[in-house]
C-alpha cells in the first residue's frame, strides 16, 4: 500500500529513494527521453511530491501543479530577485525569465501581437506556406516530418513577424536548440553548457546587428514594433529588446516543432484516430489539443517559492526549485479518463501543455493555428502515412523535439 499524503515512506519506497534518488524518472536518461510516461507515471503513483537530486522538488498531481501555477505566491526567480546559479538581480532578459513588475511590463509591450485576432490575420499565409511545403514532397512518396514542414512552417512564420531574413533560418536553427539547455544548466553536462553559451553568444550577436540595421530603417515587422513600443510612457532598454528577439525567435518555433513532429507521430501510431480524421477534418482542433496533452512539447515548467507551501501534506520551503511536470498532470487519471489512450475526440480536455497563471504561453495561439494546418494539411494530402523508423531520432534541444521523423506515404 502507497502511503498517504503526509504520510511516511514505506520501508521499500525509502530504500528505492535512496538507490535510485530519481525514482525511475531522471530526465538525463534516454529511455525516459525516449517514453518518460510510465516513469511519470510510477512517481505521481509513488511520491507526487518528491525531491530530487539538486534540491529539486517535482510535483505531479494535476491539482498540485494547478495550485502552484495559479494560487501559490511563486515565481522565476527567487524573493531577492536572482535566479540559481546567478548572483545579478539584473531585469534584462527575455519575459519568461522576468516576475512581475517586468514580466508584466515586458509581457504587455510584447503582446499585441499574439492576440487571437492578430495571430488570425496570418492564416492565409501559413496556409500558403504548407500548400508549398507539401507540394514539394507529395510525388516523392517519403518526407522528413521535421525538416519538410514541421520546422519551416514555424521558422519561416515567425521569421516574417519578427522582420528576420529566412534565408539565415539553417544558421539559428542549430543556435536556438542549443541554447535551450541554459535554461536546465544546473542538470546539463558541462560540453551541454558550453554550447548553450556559444549559441546563446552567437544568437546575441546575430541579433544586434539586425536591430542595428532595423534603427536605420524601422520596417513593419515585430523588431520594429518593439522598437516604437511604448507602454505608460516606458520603452524596452537595449538589452531588453536584444533579450525579446532572441526569446521570442527561440520560443516562436522551437516548440512548434515538436508540437507538429510529436502530434504527427501520435496519429501514426494509432491509425484509427488517423483514419478518424481523414474522414472528419472538422476534428482538427480537438486533434490538436489532444496532440497537446497526450505528447507535449514541453514536459515541465519551473517555479521558485516565494513562500513556504504545503503540497500533499509535504512542506516545501521558500525559494525552493519546483519542477511542475506537465507532462504527468496531462496523464492524471484524476482529470483525464483512461488516459493513456490516445483520443482526438476527448471532450472536456483541460490540458496544461502552455502552463498556467502569468506565465501561460504568449504564443499558444500561433502554435495552435500552425500545428492544425500542418497536421490537417499532411492527413488530408498524403495517404498510407507509416514511419520510416519505429524509435524516434531526438532533436539536441531540451524540449520533446524530434531530430528527424522520416514517414512513408502513397504518392
Amino acid at each position: 500500500m502507497k502511503p498517504g499524503p503526509g504520510e511516511p515512506e514505506s520501508t521499500a519506497t525509502a530504500a528505492a529513494h535512496e538507490s535510485d534518488p530519481w525514482l525511475g524518472a531522471n530526465p538525463l536518461d534516454p529511455a525516459f527521453r525516449d517514453d518518460p510516461y510510465p516513469a511519470l507515471k510510477q512517481l505521481r503513483e509513488l511520491q507526487p511530491v518528491h525531491r530530487a537530486p539538486f534540491g529539486i522538488w517535482r510535483l505531479t498531481r494535476y491539482a498540485d501543479i494547478e495550485r502552484l501555477l495559479r494560487e501559490v505566491r511563486a515565481g522565476v526567480r527567487r524573493s531577492d530577485g536572482t535566479r540559481p546559479g546567478e548572483e545579478s538581480t539584473d531585469g534584462s532578459e527575455f519575459m519568461l525569465r522576468q516576475d512581475p513588475p517586468d514580466h508584466t511590463r515586458l509581457r504587455k509591450l510584447v503582446s499585441k501581437a499574439f492576440t487571437p485576432r492578430a495571430i488570425e490575420r496570418w492564416r492565409p499565409r501559413a496556409e500558403a506556406i504548407v500548400e508549398e511545403l507539401l507540394d514539394r514532397v507529395e510525388a516523392n512518396g517519403e518526407m522528413d516530418v521535421i525538416a519538410d514542414l514541421a520546422l519551416p512552417l514555424p521558422s519561416a512564420l515567425i521569421c516574417e513577424m519578427l522582420g528576420v531574413p529566412v534565408e539565415d533560418r539553417a544558421t539559428f536553427t542549430v543556435w536556438t536548440a542549443d541554447a535551450t539547455h541554459g535554461l536546465a544548466a544546473q542538470m546539463s553536462p558541462p560540453d551541454v553548457v558550453e554550447r548553450a553559451a556559444s549559441a546563446a553568444e552567437q544568437l546575441g550577436e546575430y541579433f544586434e546587428d539586425l536591430i542595428q540595421s532595423r534603427r536605420r530603417e524601422l520596417g513593419e515587422d515585430l523588431i520594429s514594433d518593439l522598437i516604437r513600443a511604448e507602454e505608460a510612457g516606458d520603452r524596452l532598454s537595449r538589452n531588453e529588446l536584444l533579450s525579446q528577439s532572441i526569446g521570442l525567435l527561440i520560443a516562436g518555433f522551437e516548440t512548434t516543432i515538436g508540437l507538429i513532429g510529436n502530434g504527427v507521430r501520435a496519429l501514426i501510431l494509432h491509425p484509427h484516430e488517423l483514419e478518424k480524421l481523414r474522414h472528419d477534418p472538422g476534428l482538427i482542433e480537438s486533434a490538436v489539443e489532444e496532440c497537446l496533452r497526450y505528447d507535449g512539447p514541453i514536459p515541465l515548467t519551473v517555479r521558485i517559492l516565494h513562500e513556504d507551501a504545503e503540497f500533499a501534506g509535504v512542506q516545501i520551503p521558500k525559494d525552493a526549485q519546483v519542477f511542475a511536470m506537465l507532462a504527468a498532470a496531462n496523464r492524471d487519471p484524476e482529470v483525464f479518463p483512461d488516459p493513456d489512450r490516445f483520443d482526438i475526440e476527448r471532450r472536456d480536455n483541460r490540458h496544461m501543455a502552455f502552463g498556467g497563471g502569468a506565465h501561460f504561453c504568449l504564443g499558444s495561439h500561433l502554435a495552435r493555428l500552425e500545428a492544425q494546418l500542418a497536421i490537417g494539411g499532411l492527413v488530408r494530402r498524403l495517404r498510407g502515412l507509416d514511419l520510416v523508423n519505429e524509435k524516434t531520432e531526438w532533436g539536441a534541444s531540451l524540449f520533446r523535439v524530434p531530430g528527424r521523423l522520416p514517414v512513408r506515404f502513397q504518392s
